[in-house]
């Protein structure tokens, strides 16, 4: 445990010495603000655009708050999963790189106290800036829209944290299979787009895939209720994110050139 706590100390600390720690959940506060900001404000940035006849009324109906908060978190799947992926994608593979992971595993480091310690040090940075991101969106949206419900809210919270996390792990299964950053967030973000799609064209047929968490978190936000594929759908992303985390140490640990 004093060799795992180490690890996961150096992750911080390099997260911090790198500003990661820093600009990544900032960047989440930025798409938190910008979304209730801009939907509020989309009347009067229409209006004063200019080349409108004279006596046009504009009209669009406003959102309700959780509407609002739901579009932002779409946010967080776009833009969000783009960032983390991109700011973790040479998590292992970087290292390998530049020839520090070969110094860490001179020593007698067990192979998946190395890969946790990755792993939640990932969780640490996607679960900090989603909280950063999700409070600032909240606290705008309810400044401007009116309140929402604090249980649908956290709930929310909760299950999309859920879909960050098997793109984390997937991110980190990556790292350890591939050496180029680039195939990895090429191919990570393309899972995650592949996944997205398939379920939206098969629905019918997709209640199993993680991808759907977005669904039911969207229906939690505006709908207050979730749908009985919920459980099925956050056993199966909890199941792959445990093989994919299990099959990322059996690649580390059969590595040739480690």
């Amino acid at each position: 445990m004093k060799q795992w706590l180490v690890l996961y100390r150096k992750e911080i600390l390099e997260m911090q010495r790198n500003y990661k720690a820093f600009w990544v959940p900032l960047v989440f506060i930025i798409l938190g603000v910008t979304q209730p900001l801009v939907t509020f404000y989309t009347p009067e940035i229409i209006k004063n655009a200019g080349n409108l006849p004279a006596g046009t009324i504009i009209q669009i109906p406003s959102p309700t708050a959780a509407e609002v908060l739901a579009k932002t978190i779409s946010q967080f799947g776009t833009l969000g999963v783009l960032i983390l992926v991109l700011a973790s994608m040479a998590t292992i593979a970087g290292e390998r790189q530049s020839g520090v992971l070969s110094l860490i595993m001179i020593k007698p480091v067990s192979h998946l106290s190395f890969i946790t310690s990755k792993w939640v040090g990932l969780l640490t940075l996607t679960w900090v800036s989603f909280l950063c991101g999700f409070a600032a969106a909240w606290y705008y949206t309810a400044l401007l829209f009116g309140p929402i419900q604090t249980a649908s809210a956290l709930e929310s919270f909760i299950l999309y944290g859920f879909w960050l996390t098997f793109i984390m792990t997937v991110t980190l299964w990556m790292s350890a299979s591939l050496k180029g950053n680039g195939a990895i967030a090429f191919l990570t973000l393309s899972i995650a787009a592949f996944l997205s799609i398939l379920t939206g064209l098969f629905s019918n047929y997709t209640l199993w895939s993680p991808a759907r968490l977005t669904e039911h978190v969207q229906s939690l936000l505006i709908q207050g209720t979730l749908s009985n594929s919920f459980l099925l759908c956050l056993l199966v992303t909890m199941t792959c994110i445990l093989c994919l985390l299990l099959h990322a140490n059996y690649i580390f640990k059969h590595q040739e050139n480690i």
